[in-house]
């Protein structure tokens, strides 16, 4: 194989696995956000999980999209492990499509795809025909990478050198050992398995070669998925661990099936005798649904199994409990006060654990603690969680047969659910701030230390009362919370020009004051929402809303 043709192959790889990146980025970008949000609805009901993964992954043609998307919702918790199982079990499906794609000769209509795809992509302003015209750009290129390859490969059947490669691989531990290392190059087992196909075409590779490359690059695929997870939490790093036990364990079943039934080989070329690329693509399509109808009905295990490999920590599990609602569990079989009155615990619930995290967020602000800033945002993932849970609980009441009065106090109780979310926000800024005390090296002088604490225990008492009279509905203590929330106010105006005069006598560094007043407002603002918690189930006459 000369250098020319070397090169020439490379160029074809390059250019197959470019136009699959056009052509992925082109069909997210057309959709929109609607891709995520379809995955972060995915319901409970698992066949319906593996139905939305393989929709998804057959829209982007990127399983490891699909499943880096699934990784970062159960991440965030916004999807539990049994979810993320059937949406990773329909990508690996999914991921097939493209293969079938391939199969089609559609070389001859290359040229025109490419005009098309870059006339639109070039000319059109609109920004969805725009998209349009990079997902047949990316075809395009996809398709002429293929052709490229396959011209560049030809003369490898004269090669000794590449025929005793290949004839190293008609073992089949080394074929499916090869297929792993391959894919995990490419990060793509519908790339690896249309190469692989484009190298059968041209005689180089047998059918039963390929079944095992094929069921190797299964396995291989995991590998961006796994790189993604090294910065995600520990459930985060389960779910990728899932994708690669669902993909160990599918290429043992397969393995096994084809040895103890070798007739289902037989049948899959049967399927499309003569045309070899065609029979790749159904082995890689019917393999992956085998394995996903098998592992479907035992999803229990397999994620028994990721926390076996990653076992749950104590913290863990009172995080899991800080995300389920516990008062609101079943509104439908209760009387209507009584849900009423669930639905003000539970927020209230919410409510401590926001109170929480505002007062880690003060501490890690005066002594600057790596852990605890993952702490916090971690608790204020916890805190969103339960804001859409109950605010979808909530909704939820509003179809039941209801008084205006409790109808009233359904909508009262949702705003106070948005004040208890701000006050986590406000947790979250002053962490930021902390660390750009740390990342810049630079701290604040001991007089506005001294004023910011005297203005942080004013706020965190009044949040803490506040949170009481929400829940006791007890207003004898309404006039200590104002008390509280009009000396915060002062010490923002007196803070805010002690500073200032500390600035001009050049006694605190520009960059510390710019934080020392962003904190100082939003302490500020945390006993502005305070008083609308407290006030939220009153009478609004004497009530004043702050956002």
């Amino acid at each position: 194989m000369s250098v020319t043709e070397v090169f020439l192959l490379l160029g074809g790889v390059g250019l197959f696995l470019y136009g699959m990146t056009i052509m992925s980025s082109g069909l997210r970008d057309a959709c929109g956000d609607n891709l995520q949000t379809i995955l972060e609805h995915a319901t409970k009901n698992k066949f319906v999980a593996v139905l939305v993964g393989l929709g998804m992954t057959m829209l982007i043609q990127s399983s490891s999209a699909t499943d880096v998307m699934v990784i970062g919702f159960v991440n965030s918790g916004m999807m539990n492990l049994a979810q993320a199982i059937g949406v990773i079990m329909g990508a690996n499906i999914g991921t097939t499509i493209t293969a079938q794609i391939t199969a089609f000769n559609l070389s001859a209509f290359t040229p025109l795809l490419l005009f098309l795809g870059a006339a639109m992509f070039l000319f059109v302003k609109k920004r969805f025909w725009k998209h349009i015209g990079s997902i047949i750009l990316g075809f395009g290129m996809l398709f002429q990478g293929i052709s490229i390859m396959k011209e560049a490969i030809a003369p490898l059947a004269e090669s000794p050198v590449f025929v005793d490669f290949l004839s190293a691989l008609s073992n089949p531990a080394l074929a499916f050992l090869f297929g792993i290392a391959f894919t995990a190059l490419l990060q793509s087992s519908s790339s690896a398995t249309v190469i692989f196909q484009a190298f059968a075409i041209q005689g180089l590779l047998s059918y039963d070669m390929a079944v095992y490359l094929i069921i190797g690059a299964a396995i291989g695929s995991v590998t961006p998925n796994l790189l993604a997870s090294l910065t995600t939490n520990r459930n985060g790093k389960r779910s990728a661990i899932l994708n690669l036990l669902f993909n160990v364990i599918r290429a043992g079943i397969i393995i096994v099936l084809i040895n103890v039934f070798p007739g289902i080989l037989t049948l899959i070329q049967s399927l499309s005798p003569n045309d070899i690329g065609r029979q790749i693509a159904n082995t890689h399509t019917i393999f992956a649904i085998i394995a996903v109808v098998i592992e479907l009905f035992f999803t229990k295990q397999i994620i028994a199994l990721s926390y076996r490999i990653i076992p749950l920590k104590p913290e863990e599990t009172k995080t899991q409990e800080d995300r389920s609602l516990v008062y609101m569990t079943d509104i439908t079989r209760v009387p209507t006060i009584l849900m009423l009155r669930q639905a003000q615990l539970e927020i209230a619930r919410m409510g401590r654990i926001a109170a929480d995290n505002l007062q880690a967020s003060i501490d890690c602000f005066f002594h600057f603690d790596a852990d605890l800033a993952d702490e916090i945002r971690e608790r204020g993932e916890t805190v969103a969680i339960l804001d859409q849970a109950i605010t979808e609980r909530m909704i939820a009441l509003r179809r039941f047969d209801l008084s205006k009065n409790h109808m009233k106090r359904i909508s009262m109780m949702t705003i106070a659910t948005t004040d208890i979310g701000r006050l986590s926000d406000h947790a979250i800024n002053i962490t930021e701030y902390s660390e750009q005390l740390q990342s810049k090296k630079t701290h604040l002088s001991e007089a506005a230390i001294s004023e910011l604490k005297e203005m942080t225990s004013n706020t965190i008492e009044a949040v803490h009362l506040a949170l009481d009279i929400f829940v006791t509905e007890d207003y004898a203590q309404i006039d200590r919370l104002e008390e509280l929330e009009s000396q915060v106010d002062d010490l923002q105006k007196m803070l805010i020009d002690s500073h200032v005069d500390r600035l001009m006598r050049s006694e605190c560094d520009p960059l510390s004051g710019v934080i020392f007043s962003d904190i100082v407002t939003d302490l500020e603002r945390c006993s502005d929402h305070a008083i609308n918690i407290a006030y939220a189930l009153k009478e609004r006459d004497n009530q004043y809303f702050t956002t």
